[in-house]
């Protein structure tokens, strides 16, 4: 959780807020005069929270074979892992290193089990954004391509559209994706939603996914990143993708190995 709160008095009492008394509202970090206030305000959210009607999928939850497939019958598609969107990089997003993490994760058990990984770039202009040649378009070190991973340039959102990311994945034979990679409101759904067009069946690595916080728009206030990747994750759930953690993915390839090889035992 970030440690500065958006507002610098706490709405009870309206004393300066204090390091430790800081929470999350709406996924920004506010702040309180205390615990005892913060902990009213979490109460607060709480009750509203479990009142909260509960909504349905178009699309049913999947069962644990499905996620073993979403590794073991997919190919890896690793979109826009570029320096653009580290530290130093003109589009910092929130939970980069975490989503790094998982997704090196991924890799590695993507390549130990022989799956197909192609990794996808945005090309931007020279001396601009994504500019292919600087470091904010070369990939961040952990998402390189390994020797003999396929790379496919782009300059829209969707992956595939004006490149040859079809025929790399029809190359390998597979007919599903696993979909990893930034911004997850944009390059990550846009090519999410052309895959399935495209009659391919789409998993995403939820957590190895991030984005960024943005202003709000047709005058709605400023959506954090948090609320952002939670609503597009949901979005691409309902009808569009299989969306889980690594772990959770990880853990179901693990079973399903484990359960074959008892089967030939």
């Amino acid at each position: 959780m970030p440690e500065t709160p958006i507002n610098a008095t706490c709405p009870w009492s309206g004393k300066p807020t204090t390091p430790d008394s800081v929470t999350l509202w709406q996924g920004w970090p506010v702040g309180f005069c205390n615990p005892g206030c913060r902990d009213k305000f979490a109460a607060a959210q709480a009750h509203f929270t479990a009142a909260l009607p509960q909504p349905r999928r178009l699309r049913p939850a999947a069962p644990p074979a499905a996620l073993a497939a979403a590794l073991a019958e997919a190919a890896l598609v690793v979109i826009d892992a570029q320096g653009e969107y580290g530290p130093a990089g003109a589009l910092p997003l929130e939970g980069l290193d975490s989503a790094l993490a998982a997704l090196a994760r991924l890799l590695e058990a993507a390549r130990a089990a022989g799956a197909p990984v192609l990794h996808v770039a945005h090309r931007g202009a020279p001396g601009g954004l994504f500019d292919r040649a600087a470091p904010g378009g070369a990939f961040l070190p952990v998402a390189s391509p390994a020797p003999g991973e396929a790379v496919v340039e782009k300059t829209l959102p969707d992956a595939f559209a004006g490149t040859p990311l079809a025929e790399a994945l029809a190359a390998t034979g597979r007919r599903a994706v696993l979909l990893a990679g930034f911004m997850t409101h944009n390059c990550i759904a846009a090519t999410a939603h052309a895959a399935l067009s495209r009659g391919l069946a789409v998993s995403i690595a939820a957590d190895a996914t991030a984005t960024r916080a943005l202003p709000g728009a047709a005058g709605a206030p400023a959506i954090s990143a948090a609320a952002l990747q939670a609503a597009t994750l949901a979005g691409l759930a309902d009808r569009v993708a299989l969306v889980a953690p690594v772990e959770e993915i990880l853990a179901d390839v693990r079973e399903a190995g484990a359960t074959a090889a008892e089967a030939v035992a």
